[in-house]
């Protein structure tokens, strides 16, 4: 009878509070590298722990560290599997100058079994497209051009088992205007901003080959379902030089392979693209940037964000001199091989440019540049310095705003590689873009850049450090360790370490679930106590 009471005196306790009775328990939050967590880390390693590794408070390695771990739970949160892809064949861009139109290009492989394929890497479009099945394209073959060691290829959906034609019904198809049932395959026609430069065909999807790699562990490599421009026909500078093998768009609309990535969960979304002197360079998806990156926001065109990739510029400087009246809205487009500007900031920095150059300017009909000048080989002119000022106040210095060529022993030709456009926008080409890893932020709509030769991030070297190897601070046992969501970059990282004091930094309260109370009850009348 006792136990009977028992339980239907709890019964009452339970209708009466409905649940509310509370369950406290308390944490108490150390930082990760206070002395506190050096101790732990030390007990729980059984001396296995150097407090050499611990970093100094408020160093350079200390702010390093808690970036890093910032790094990492952000990326967990977000569900991106990987750190970064790159080609399968490589991360590393070509540059073939004028025999491919000035453009960058990269080795991709696409379909089962693979097939390569040396597509131009444009962020001003979103398609990837490759020759296929063809009616009027380049000529392919490596003899045919006078740089190239290995021939190009062409696409055909039926060789490929993974391929699959996309239909009409597709939400990626809603641009076409030949469809006439939802089952028809789905028609493009890419048109670019050169004069009768097209791609047409039907859109696929299929795999394109991608790879991962963190410092000197073997890639990983990755098969990723991506939609491409089945290319059938093309006109204008595609059958002239430019891209005869195919465009890899890298816009910010939803059918770019940057886009298909990231909505995928394989990446941030996020991507890079570096340029050196030397014609070569890399591509990177994921890639998020370094500390020492500088940033200006994307703005938007006509209030929106995919069109493309734009950014503010408030003034050009010539020297020491930034110019007035010489802003812009400007288009960050890799398959632009020149930079241009609209026809009034450009007369402006043109003349500023010409008065401060002391060498005699030269009109070549060779050259498709205005302002070139001729100089002597054994007394080379100090070019001015020219550079941009972003509307979030950051500075972008161009670092090699001219072109030169000998034209002689004697003499040398350098023509200032600027030009002008009608159109309200003006355009950062690639040309603008060498000597800086660029880092295209879609997931914060920003654009990103720092100095680099690009072999400091062959392969993502150097990107995200491995996680650091037994006694060093940088991770604590899986039983001490605290996920702390939308933690900023270098401010301090907690840990929580169960405690019985009362004077806790954290307090958590738990509330006794009303159906938990009714069974404990129901145990009492069914399980009588033992005397």
């Amino acid at each position: 009878m006792a136990n009977r009471a028992l339980a239907l005196f709890f019964i009452m306790a339970c209708l009466l509070v409905n649940g509310s009775v509370a369950l406290t328990f308390s944490t108490k939050l150390i930082h990760r590298f206070s002395d506190e967590a050096k101790a732990l880390l030390g007990s729980s390693r059984g001396g296995n722990f150097s407090a050499k590794l611990w970093p100094k408070r408020n160093s350079l390695e200390y702010f390093r560290l808690l970036l890093r771990g910032d790094v990492n739970r952000q990326r967990i949160k977000l569900g991106s599997k990987y750190d970064l892809l790159f080609p399968s064949e490589g991360s590393e861009t070509l540059f073939f100058g004028n025999d491919f139109d000035w453009l960058h290009y990269t080795w991709i492989d696409i379909g089962t079994p693979n097939v390569s394929f040396l597509v131009a890497l444009d962020a001003g479009s979103d398609l990837l497209w490759v020759p296929c099945d063809c009616i009027q394209c380049a000529p392919l073959s490596a003899s045919y051009y006078n740089t190239l060691d290995r021939d190009m290829s062409e696409y055909s959906p039926s060789l490929s088992s993974t391929s699959k034609q996309l239909p009409c019904s597709h939400q990626l198809c809603k641009l076409s205007t030949n469809c006439k049932g939802p089952k028809d395959p789905c028609h493009y026609t890419a048109e670019y901003n050169t004069e009768n430069t097209s791609s047409s065909g039907f859109l696929i999807e299929d795999k394109l080959h991608l790879a991962s790699s963190s410092g000197h562990a073997k890639p990983t490599y990755v098969q990723a379902s991506v939609i491409l421009g089945c290319g059938r026909k093309q006109s204008g500078g595609y059958l002239e030089g430019a891209a005869p093998d195919g465009v890899m768009g890298l816009g910010p609309g939803e059918i770019s392979i940057p886009s298909l990535l990231a909505k995928a969960g394989l990446v941030q979304n996020s991507f890079s693209l570096c340029f050196d002197d030397n014609g070569s360079g890399r591509l990177l998806f994921g890639d998020e940037g370094v500390v020492t990156h500088q940033y200006t926001p994307f703005l938007p065109i006509a209030g929106k964000y995919n069109i493309a990739y734009s950014v503010g510029v408030e003034s050009y400087c010539v020297g020491s001199s930034c110019l007035q009246e010489t802003g812009f809205q400007a288009l960050v487009d890799s398959g632009s091989s020149f930079t241009y500007v609209p026809s009034k900031a450009y007369k402006t920095i043109i003349l500023e440019f010409d008065k401060q150059m002391n060498a005699t300017r030269i009109s070549p009909q060779q050259y498709p540049w205005t302002y070139c000048y001729n100089v002597s080989s054994l007394e080379l002119p100090n070019i001015p310095t020219m550079k941009l000022i972003f509307t979030s106040n950051q500075s972008f210095l161009i670092q090699n705003p001219v072109l030169s060529d000998s034209a002689n022993q004697e003499f040398v030709i350098f023509c200032l590689t600027l030009l002008q456009t009608e159109d309200e926008y003006g355009i950062i080409g690639q040309n603008y873009m060498m000597g800086y890893r660029m880092v295209f932020d879609r997931e914060n709509l920003r654009l990103g850049w720092s100095k680099s030769n690009c072999d400091d991030i062959s392969k993502g070297k150097g990107l995200n450090p491995a996680p650091p190897s037994d006694g060093s601070p940088g991770t604590l046992p899986a039983s001490e360790q605290q996920s702390t969501a939308n933690t900023q970059a270098a401010e301090p990282t907690a840990m929580a370490v169960t405690t019985t004091s009362t004077s806790s930094v954290a307090v958590l309260s738990y509330q006794i679930p009303y159906r938990f109370c009714i069974l404990t009850s129901f145990l009492l009348l069914m399980y009588p106590f033992s005397t």
